[in-house]
Formats: C-alpha cells, structure tokens, sequence
C-alpha cells in the first residue's frame, strides 16, 4: 500500500507541474517550447491524410479521427532498436495523458513501414508488449488491395524516410507528430530525448480549444488524487 501511495504522489506530482501552465493559451504553450525544447517544432500545416486498416481489418481515415487531437509515429515491429524505444515513449506519453480528462480527446496512432509482416496478431502483440492501451491507441497498415510501399509513402509526406536495407531492416529517423482536431499539422518532436510533459502540455493546449466551460468549478485532478491519501 505505502508503495501505491508513493507512486500515486509522484503522478500527482508529475500532473501538478503540468497543470501550471494548463491554463496557457496555444501561443503561449508553443512559444515557451520553443524557447525551451530544443526537440520541438512548430508547425502549421494541412496533416496529409491517409486511408489504411487496423488489426482486425477495420478502415481507418485520419479524416474519421477530426474532433480530436493526433499523436501519430511510425515504426515496424522487427526493428530491433529505436523502434521499441519509441513504442515505449508513446507509451509513456499516453498513460501520462490517460490520467487525465485528455484521454477522451487523444488518439494514438501508429502506422507501420513494413505491412508485409506487420498485419493482425503481429499489431496487436506489439502494442501489449511495449504498454500501449489500446482504449485510444491504433496500429494501422495497409488493406490487402493497397500497394505495399502505401505506408512508407505516408511517412515520406510527413516528412519522414525509412530505407529498406539488408535483412528486412530500414534506416529511417524518430518524429513523434501532433495534429490538431481539425486535421493541421501543429508539431513535431525530433528524437527520444524530448521531456514527455512538454509534449503533453502541448496536446492539453489543443484540447482546451474546444473544451466548453463549466457552470461551475470542477475538482481537478489533483484534488481528486489529494483525498486518497
């Protein structure tokens, strides 16, 4: 029990460092990172769209996700390095932003590069095995009458190279993508090294867009989790 509650705290923690600057508008959020995130960049751009399919074969549009905001990365699951490390970041970040009213308006998407292995159970087992919580989280590939190279022609419009090399492996780079909830480009976080709450903070930026205001004041997050203890 000691030991949940000390885990509890340090979320609590965690989110109550985050929520100091929940109450900042977008241009705020964006220029303070800018400032101090050298891994972030601002964008504002159309998010190029795709049409591919999840694990059990369902069809997924970026357009079918407008409403709420994207966070979106891609990977293939034989890669046997940056690849989990990334799926781990995500991780990461979803369960940071699942603790929070956020979790509704957030969906995680990962799309692979390589869909000739990567289909149906393969999908699902990757996202167990690295943490991910399939409740706002998809992998998608590509639907059995779509070209092979569709996903890594996806990456490339976002930005992004992956190289087939020897022995099924691909040189590419680490983008973690936002887009907004009416489909723009709004950033993107280079690499691994990135602080995870300066991602999140961008996120709750764009989701209090479209939040209504309450008639009257809400417990917070960190109210709610003070009465545990």
């Amino acid at each position: 029990m000691r030991v949940l509650r000390l885990a509890m705290l340090v979320i609590a923690m965690m989110m109550a460092s985050i929520a100091a600057v929940l109450a900042h508008s977008l241009e705020e959020v964006d220029q303070n990172l800018r400032d101090r995130e050298k891994y972030f960049q601002a964008v504002d751009s159309e998010a190029p769209g795709f049409t591919l399919q999840d694990a059990g074969g369902r069809t997924v549009s970026l357009s079918d996700l407008r409403g709420k905001v994207v966070v979106l990365n891609f990977v293939y699951t034989n890669c046997p390095d940056v690849c989990p490390l990334h799926a781990e970041r995500i991780a990461e970040l979803q369960t940071m932003i699942n603790q929070t009213p956020m979790k509704v308006m957030v969906e995680f998407v990962t799309i692979t590069t390589d869909p000739k292995r990567d289909r149906g159970p393969v999908l699902r087992d990757y996202g167990e095995a690295h943490g991910l919580d399939p409740v706002n989280w998809e992998f998608l590939t590509v639907a059995t009458d779509q070209p092979e190279d569709s996903t890594r022609k996806v990456a490339e419009a976002y930005g992004l190279k992956f190289t087939e090399g020897e022995e099924g492996m691909q040189m590419h780079g680490i983008v973690t993508h936002v887009i907004d909830q009416y489909g723009r480009l709004r950033a993107r976080f280079h690499g691994l090294q990135f602080e995870p709450v300066n991602l999140v903070v961008f996120v709750n930026a764009l989701t209090n867009r479209t939040q209504k205001p309450h008639g009257h004041q809400q417990p917070s997050f960190w109210d709610k989790l003070k009465g545990s203890f």
